[in-house]
């Protein structure tokens, strides 16, 4: 390696290290732990790389980035971080950043691309690549928004799996933003300018549709969309084309909702193809497993309804504290679209307490159950659910009036299920459930149960 290095960090041990290291390598560094000095010494023309930290104690390292292109165009900035966030990385590259690394870092994986750097001098393919036609915008994503544990961990693992040439198998329940944690790894890893790919069941069933697929990408990414769903035809093909990659091939990535280990062992998919796709596991956690994101995202999809025209919407603390204790079994889909009734129906500016009730009171309060078995009680699969719920609050107690919701939870269903077996009459369903017509009646205004006559064979 040939050049000046700037190196800026507070932390006194990494800028011996990289200075040490840089040196050995054949490069002159200049070190500080001041913001104010690197840009002195960037308007004084000096250094052919800057490594920068972020938080630093005069100020922060993403926001003099601009200001350092500004004055030296063409200079590559390497941006380290100890906060392990998608949104770092996002910040760095949206702000042209040569490239992302977080702490701690590999040294020898930051020399190489400190050489790299060096060798090129120009943010060229630093530059976010533009939405491929019909790939979706931004506004239609959901939101990496998150500051629970769960998400920190997440934010870490992609950050050190997106320059790897590693299979990535990412899992987890619908609506979750699986493919969003793809586009991201994709978007800030070295094949960044490269196309992007998704390839679900219809593409790869065709003879040719995995070559077709490889052919598409030219060496970016390829994702795999819900492999589990594939047939055993399309899983063999898939292993003949991923057996066949090269070192100019493109990454491949694969989605899947249900466990894929499971599907494994059932005879359901290939044991080959598993442990071809499984070279990372990533898996996204559910939104009750992550509540304390609840009310980040629930502010991030108000201020997307502002900016779209919806007007300006707030959410009282009552309306909160049940938004917190549903179970979201679609997850922040499903958020999403709750936030947006909640904006279209909600008269006032704030969002109350009964503006949730209503919208909330004929969606799923728990969600399904899962690997119950098939002879098992309903009052023991009741109970597994509320023992879910009250779990998932954390050691807190739900919001009060827990009964009432529970009872309205399975009145619906069973009114609705058995005014359907009725063929909607009501004196027929009144009796099948052992109760009176008027309270039948009352019940279906109350809970606002549509009925449906047509002549039913009993």
């Amino acid at each position: 390696m040939d050049g000046t290095v700037l190196v800026a960090d507070d932390d006194r041990t990494i800028r011996t290290v990289l200075t040490q290291a840089l040196t050995r390598a054949g490069c002159k560094v200049h070190a500080t732990s001041s913001l104010v000095t690197l840009m002195r010494w960037v308007q004084e023309g000096k250094g052919d790389l800057v490594i920068s930290d972020v938080i630093m104690p005069d100020g922060n390292g993403l926001e003099t980035l601009p200001k350092i292109l500004q004055e030296r165009p063409g200079l590559p900035v390497i941006v380290i971080s100890a906060q392990n966030t998608i949104m770092t990385a996002i910040q760095a590259a949206e702000a042209d950043a040569y490239d992302y690394l977080p702490k701690p870092f590999d040294l020898p994986d930051l020399m190489k691309r400190a050489s790299k750097a060096l060798e090129t001098k120009r943010r060229t393919t630093m530059v976010r690549p533009k939405a491929e036609p019909g790939s979706g915008s931004e506004t239609d994503d959901l939101p990496l928004v998150g500051r629970t544990p769960v998400m920190q961990a997440l934010y870490r693992l992609v950050a050190r799996v997106m320059n790897t040439d590693l299979a990535v198998l990412i899992t987890g329940e619908s609506g979750t933003g699986k493919s969003l944690i793809a586009r991201a790894i994709h978007d800030f890893s070295d094949r960044r300018s490269l196309p992007f790919v998704v390839a679900g069941a219809e593409e790869l069933a065709a003879t040719d549709g995995p070559s077709t697929v490889l052919a598409k990408a030219r060496g970016g990414s390829v994702l795999l969309d819900e492999v589990g769903d594939l047939d055993h035809e399309t899983q063999g093909r898939i292993v003949r084309m991923l057996d066949a990659l090269s070192d100019t091939s493109p990454r491949i990535m694969a989605t899947c909702q249900g466990n894929l280990m499971q599907r494994m062992e059932a005879g359901e998919f290939r044991q080959d193809l598993f442990y071809r796709l499984g070279g990372v596991t990533v898996n996204v956690p559910a939104l009750r497993e992550r509540v304390d994101d609840i009310p980040l995202l629930a502010e991030h999809f108000l201020t997307r309804a502002e900016r779209d025209g919806a007007g300006t919407r707030r959410v009282s603390t009552g309306a909160m504290e049940l938004i917190r204790a549903y179970s979201w079994p679609g997850n922040v889909r499903q958020l999403e679209n709750t936030i947006r009734r909640l904006v279209i129906t909600s008269s006032e500016e704030e969002i109350g307490r009964g503006d949730v009730e209503m919208v909330l009171g004929n969606q799923p309060a728990i969600e399904p159950l899962v690997g119950g078995s098939e002879g098992e009680k309903l009052s023991t699969s009741i109970g597994k659910h509320l023992r879910r719920y009250f779990d998932l609050h954390g050691g807190t107690l739900p919001p009060p009036g827990l009964y009432q919701r529970i009872l309205k939870e399975v009145e619906i269903p069973l009114i609705e299920i058995a005014l359907d077996a009725t063929g909607g009459n009501q004196a027929k369903c009144a009796d099948l459930l052992g109760i009176n017509r008027n309270t039948l009646r009352k019940k279906i205004t109350d809970l606002d149960i549509r009925v449906t006559r047509r002549r039913k064979l009993m």
